[in-house]
């Protein structure tokens, strides 16, 4: 380590060491836009989320309507600056299939998801569709064997 590598350890260590000061965290915050159909409505959507403090990169899925933005910002103020392009946007309310539970409960299982993709829902199955889904479930012992 060269002197100017140990000033800049230094300078770092004394800089973090101030009180008062937080670093932020890296964060991806992804959203699910409504209508973006042409590369023109990607652009607008990127100029408007870059010119945001602390965003390192914007990407847009035309494909899936979404778009990810990675950076120091929070997610709240990159859904403000989302929605002042006045299109529908929503936090992706999207999961992969394999991480539900239950991906076919009501409320889950939507036709709009992408593939491989289901709404994310809290687990509440009412005590009925659980005793049906343990009924015929390959880990009961108990469940039907005509299946």
């Amino acid at each position: 380590m060269g002197v100017q590598g140990t000033l800049d350890y230094l300078s770092d260590l004394i800089s973090s060491a101030k009180k008062g000061k937080k670093r932020k965290q890296l964060n991806t915050v992804n959203l699910k836009v409504t209508r973006i159909d042409c590369e023109g409505c990607a652009m607008k959507m990127k100029k408007a989320l870059s010119g945001l403090k602390g965003v390192k990169s914007v990407d847009v899925d035309m494909k899936q309507q979404k778009v990810t933005v990675t950076g120091f910002v929070e997610a709240k103020k990159v859904l403000e600056a989302a929605k002042s392009t006045k299109k529908k946007i929503e936090l992706w309310p999207y999961v992969p299939y394999h991480m539900v539970p239950h991906p076919y409960i009501a409320g889950a299982y939507d036709k709009k998801a992408p593939a491989n993709f289901v709404r994310k829902t809290d687990d509440s199955m009412t005590p009925l569709e659980e005793q049906y889904t343990t009924m015929f479930s390959d880990e009961n012992p108990d469940a039907c064997t005509i299946m």
